[in-house]
C-alpha cells in the first residue's frame, strides 16, 4: 500500500521511529532505528512495507530500497517472520547477508540473530541466485567500510548499546564487546554495526 513515507522524524526508539507526514504519525519499525539519530526533527523518505496479520498493521521502514526488498525476499523463507527478518538485517548490510546467501556460507548466516542450521539452509534454498534485483552490481564493490567520524559523545556508544539489547543480546554479551567500541569515535549507527561485527565474533 505505501511505497514511503516522508515526513518530519519526531521519535526515535530502541525499535521504531515516528514519522510525522501531515500531521499523522506513522510507527515504523526499523533494523537499526537509530540510523536517524542524524536526522530528527528533518523530512526524511522511508522506504515502507505494510505486514498484515488478522489481529494488526505494521509498518516496517528502511533507509535504502535495496533493504527493503532483501527483507521482503527473507519473508518468502519459510521459518522467517517479519521480526526475524529485521534482526538479519540489523546484524548485516543487504551485501554481506547476500554474500553469505550466494556462496552458501552457513556459518555466517547461523551468527544472525534467530537463525538455525535449518533455517540457514533455507535461506540458501529458497533465495540464492534470485536476489539480482535486489543489488545488481553486487559483483565485485561486494563490501565497502564506511567512514569513521571521529568526535561523537558517549551517548552515541549508549544508544547504540540500548539497540544492540533491543536486538536481543544480553547485556552480559554487551558488557564483552564495550571496552573495544570505547576505544572507537563513532556515530551510533556506525557503533551498533561494529558491535554487531564483535558478537558475531564471540559467537
Amino acid at each position: 500500500m505505501y511505497e514511503y513515507i516522508k515526513g518530519e522524524i519526531t521519535y526515535i526508539s530502541t525499535e521504531y521511529i515516528v514519522s510525522d507526514h501531515h500531521g499523522l504519525g506513522y510507527k515504523i519499525y526499523m533494523p537499526n532505528p537509530f540510523v536517524m539519530s542524524s536526522k530528527q526533527g528533518e523530512t526524511v523518505q522511508v522506504f515502507t512495507y505494510q505486514h498484515v496479520r488478522e489481529d494488526q498493521l505494521t509498518l516496517f521502514g528502511f533507509p535504502t530500497m535495496e533493504e527493503k526488498l532483501l527483507f521482503t525476499k527473507l519473508l518468502n523463507v519459510s521459518g522467517i517472520g517479519p521480526k526475524g527478518a529485521l534482526a538479519i538485517l540489523a546484524s548485516g548490510a543487504p551485501e554481506q547477508v547476500i554474500q553469505a546467501i550466494e556462496e552458501e556460507n552457513e556459518s555466517l548466516l547461523v551468527k544472525f540473530p534467530g537463525v538455525g542450521k535449518k533455517t540457514a539452509r533455507q535461506i540458501i534454498l529458497d533465495l540464492k541466485g534470485k536476489l539480482q534485483d535486489v543489488v545488481p552490481d553486487y559483483f565485485p564493490n561486494l563490501f565497502s567500510d564506511p567512514s569513521k567520524v571521529k568526535g561523537q559523545d558517549d551517548s552515541a556508544l549508549d544508544e547504540a548499546v540500548m539497540a544492540l539489547q533491543a536486538l536481543g543480546y544480553s547485556e552480559r554479551e554487551v558488557k564483552k564487546i564495550r571496552p573495544a567500541l570505547q576505544k572507537e569515535s563513532l556515530t551510533t549507527d556506525q557503533y551498533i554495526k561494529k558491535g554487531l561485527q564483535l558478537m558475531l565474533k564471540l559467537k
